[in-house]
């Protein structure tokens, strides 16, 4: 089993294998690189920095945080960051009862006995704190906190069948992206309308493989809600030193974002997948990046959102990340494989596919024009071969910059 491990730890031994070493960055050999105003420059800045960090950490620092005074978080789904979040938070406190409700029994036995996700994250030992349940009243009951990590599409059914055993006063920390197929709804409009009431909630986004967070790498996500305390209690809980937690009350870009980035994410596959080179993909990703700016903004996403984690942070990540679920999607079809064939074989949710067909609609509905998402939309509807998409996209009009 590969063992999680800090980030600072591993921090710390690059450091060690640096210092001494002839001709390093740290080394005895070193000759400053800026003029000696310009470097005091630079340490003062520096200074500056570690003094307000020192000085904001001491006010906020008062009473007790919010895992330390949690006994049980319950977490929706048993996928691989469900996983990796519920982890994150037992390795935190390990008092800490974390408890994933599943459906699948055989799973929930595997991860009880042998203490790993044997399905979505077979790799890694799972901290001893971390137990399964089929039992949504058991899983539930005590537990100050619901992560809940259930795709977008089963959601509302998910959801629906454990309103009456969630309490209403339990925040619910969302971190599934996409848009509802039919309704085109994002699920912060999904949680009240499948509960029926208002739930507290956070929605947690950003460039976070589940992967790199078992591991302990440094990660940076967000989290978003319309109650600004609320956020900020959230970033308290998940916190570490390897997970940096922003905050923000634009649920709606960190949602639109979060969403539009898997379609991208296709279309980057494709072109992966069709071998057509780095200046491709890197005109493709500036285009739908474009696009997802044209969107979210018609949608109301503040523009410090869509240059965020949760926006730029996230595609960058999703189109160029090789553990990406929807980027892997678009290399297959790129190469010629069946989108039938590809979710057959695939254990995990590309939210991207079901999500592009719901993008095009909200594009309409607010007069977008978005070329190259709607070209994932066609592919994958098979009405368009990834070759002909590209080819349709760059023999567009020549137009200015926008």
């Amino acid at each position: 089993m590969q063992q999680q491990h800090a980030a600072a730890g591993l921090a710390a031994s690059v450091s060690a294998e640096l210092v001494g070493q002839p001709g390093s960055a740290l080394g005895p050999s070193f000759a400053p690189l800026y003029p000696p105003a310009e470097r005091s420059q630079i340490q003062e800045s520096w200074d500056a920095l570690m003094r307000w960090s020192k000085t904001f950490s001491k006010r906020s620092g008062n009473g007790l945080s919010p895992i330390e005074a949690a006994d049980k978080v319950v977490v929706f789904g048993g996928g691989s960051f469900g996983t990796a979040m519920g982890s994150s938070l037992a390795l935190k406190k390990p008092q800490l009862d974390v408890v994933l409700l599943l459906r699948d029994p055989y799973l929930c036995k595997d991860i009880n006995s042998t203490h790993c996700n044997t399905k979505y994250l077979p790799a890694f030992t799972l901290p001893r704190n971390v137990r399964a349940t089929t039992d949504a009243a058991e899983a539930i009951a005590g537990a100050q906190y619901a992560v809940h990590a259930v795709p977008v599409q089963h959601s509302r059914s998910f959801l629906t069948g454990v309103r009456d055993v969630l309490p209403k006063d339990v925040p619910i920390v969302c971190v599934s992206k996409g848009l509802e197929v039919g309704s085109g709804c994002m699920m912060s409009e999904v949680i009240p309308s499948a509960l029926g009431r208002r739930q507290p909630a956070v929605f947690l986004s950003g460039p976070s493989f589940a992967k790199e967070v078992m591991q302990g790498r440094p990660t940076g996500v967000v989290a978003a809600s319309k109650d600004a305390g609320l956020a900020r209690e959230i970033q308290e809980l998940f916190a570490s030193p390897c997970m940096r937690v922003n905050t923000s009350t634009d649920v709606t870009g960190v949602e639109i974002c979060g969403a539009l980035k898997n379609v991208l994410a296709i279309a980057a596959g494709i072109v992966e997948g069709l071998d057509l080179g780095h200046n491709a993909l890197a005109a493709l990703i500036a285009q739908g990046c474009a696009e997802i700016r044209w969107l979210s903004q018609k949608v109301g996403a503040k523009p410090a959102t869509i240059s965020g984690l949760s926006g730029l942070g996230d595609i960058m990540l999703t189109c160029y990340g090789d553990l990406s679920r929807n980027r892997s999607v678009g290399v297959r079809l790129g190469r010629g494989e069946k989108l039938h064939d590809i979710l057959a074989s695939s254990t995990q949710v590309a939210e991207g596919v079901a999500t592009a067909g719901v993008v095009v609609s909200l594009a309409r509905k607010y007069r977008v024009s978005l070329p190259v998402l709607t070209a994932v939309a066609q592919v994958l509807d098979n009405n368009l071969e990834p070759a002909e998409a590209v080819a349709a996209v760059m023999n567009l009009p020549q137009i200015e910059e926008r």
